[in-house]
């Protein structure tokens, strides 16, 4: 399969678009071809839907945006549409229902996605139409894809299986994290937040518009909260403390017996977990994960501090005070490079706190991108002037007190779909998700 010839004037949109297409489907065909069959259609956790799903589901969505919205083809597999409908079918109960097997949900995605690079090559992709220009409906559905890919990765580390994923460890911290201040001061005033198409073509519905937020000074962490100060707040007795808990939190934790983060157990004297499969001690200088909002919230308190808004995790990622604009990320304009940060699934894990000098902010901040999503005070709202595109059940949906504000991507999520703008949301009881946190504290 070869890439699509481009037509004067749309050559990046069109090979951008070609190439985030086919590292998706590399990743996705990485998750699901590690495993046999029976671990493709079981169902690990009630909280994830099989492999399997997903495995059709990607297509089928690219189906219904590419070959039928934008390209206006028939229906190859209308009568799956429905299976494969995240809204009508909550992830538990997703295996009784007669999905595609393994094989055919291959070979269909194989299909589909011949057609689409047929129609990327010949689509005119700057018409005035939103969908397509600067490939954003390409753009949309790789997005999308590579979303499913932490998912899936979020579905192997939940299973009980032998080892199927494997990658080299991260870089070790440089010899300057040891001396790196705890905080940093963000200096207050306004500031731009989130983008518009012409900053970012393929940003997502909720990144925009830009608008004018301003801030008071504040105190922000300088790296990610590690696994080491989390493990004092723990051994401090802070599960059983409910002064540091939001009721919502104190409730969970008693209800589910809950003491640790996620996949941490106490053996002696220490601490270990388990990593996709692989029983290790917890690593101290690691940034803590796999923590719900609560937890995150709780620490905070703890600790005397609070988490940050997601206001104020923006500015501290894109605000450059000599120049007063908005950088794309936190290092610049720049695309990440693995220098810049530890994103894509090339590590499965998060690096050391402190790693990552050249992907910090003008600030010093470090691994603001990459790592951990990192949980933020605030509640998942449109921002002023928001309209859904190119549908409803994208982010507006999800809007309001329910669901919480993460920002910054993990180790697993990709470049395409994590930049300066990008929002993530889940509830504040989730802690399957590659989540962490950082505190911060008023100024003054």
């Amino acid at each position: 399969m070869t890439a699509p010839a481009s037509s004067p004037g749309t050559a990046a949109p069109r090979d951008r678009a070609y190439d985030a297409l086919t590292a998706a489907r590399a990743r996705t065909a990485l998750l699901t071809d590690c495993v046999d069959d029976g671990e493709l259609t079981a169902q690990h956790s009630p909280l994830m839907s099989p492999l399997v799903w997903d495995l059709a589901h990607i297509p089928n969505q690219e189906e219904q945006w590419l070959l039928r919205a934008v390209g206006g083809l028939p229906a190859l597999r209308p009568e799956i549409d429905p299976l494969y409908d995240a809204f009508r079918h909550p992830r538990a109960t997703r295996p009784s229902l007669p999905l595609l097997s393994p094989a055919e949900a291959r070979a269909y995605g194989g299909q589909v996605r011949d057609r689409v690079l047929d129609l990327l090559g010949a689509a005119r992709l700057a018409e005035g139409d939103p969908l397509v220009d600067s490939a954003f409906a390409f753009g949309m559905v790789a997005q999308h894809e590579q979303q499913h890919c932490e998912t899936m990765l979020i579905t192997h580390q939940l299973r009980s299986g032998p080892v199927a994923l494997t990658a080299p460890e991260p870089p070790r911290a440089g010899a300057d994290a040891a001396g790196l201040p705890a905080e940093v001061l963000v200096p207050g005033g306004p500031f731009t937040m989130g983008c518009t198409p012409g900053d970012e073509p393929w940003a997502l519905d909720n990144e925009r518009p830009a608008h004018v937020r301003s801030v008071d000074p504040f105190f922000l962490d300088t790296v990610p909260v590690t696994c080491g100060a989390y493990r004092r707040f723990v051994d401090d007795g802070g599960y059983r403390d409910p002064r540091w808990w939001a009721p919502e939190g104190w409730e969970q934790i008693r209800r589910h017996g809950i003491g640790a983060p996620l996949f941490w157990r106490r053996e002696g004297g220490g601490w270990l977990r388990r990593r996709f499969g692989v029983v290790e001690p917890v690593p101290d200088d690691e940034p803590v994960l796999h923590v719900s909002w609560y937890e995150a919230d709780a620490y905070a308190r703890w600790a005397g501090r609070r988490l940050p808004t997601e206001a104020e995790w923006e500015k501290a990622a894109r605000h450059d005070p000599v120049s007063g604009r908005s950088r794309r990320y936190p290092w610049g304009d720049a695309e990440p490079t693995p220098d810049h940060a530890n994103l894509g699934q090339r590590h499965l894990r998060p690096a050391p706190a402190g790693s990552y000098p050249a992907g910090a902010s003008p600030l010093g901040v470090r691994q603001l991108v990459g790592d951990v999503w990192e949980w933020t005070a605030s509640d998942f709202l449109p921002y002023p002037g928001f309209a859904a595109f190119p549908y409803r059940e994208y982010s507006e949906v999800f809007f309001g007190p329910a669901h919480k504000v993460l920002r910054g991507g993990s180790f697993a999520v990709d470049p395409v779909a994590c930049r300066g703008t990008f929002r993530n949301w889940d509830l504040p009881v989730r802690r399957q998700i590659f989540a962490g946190f950082r505190t911060a504290r008023d100024a003054g």
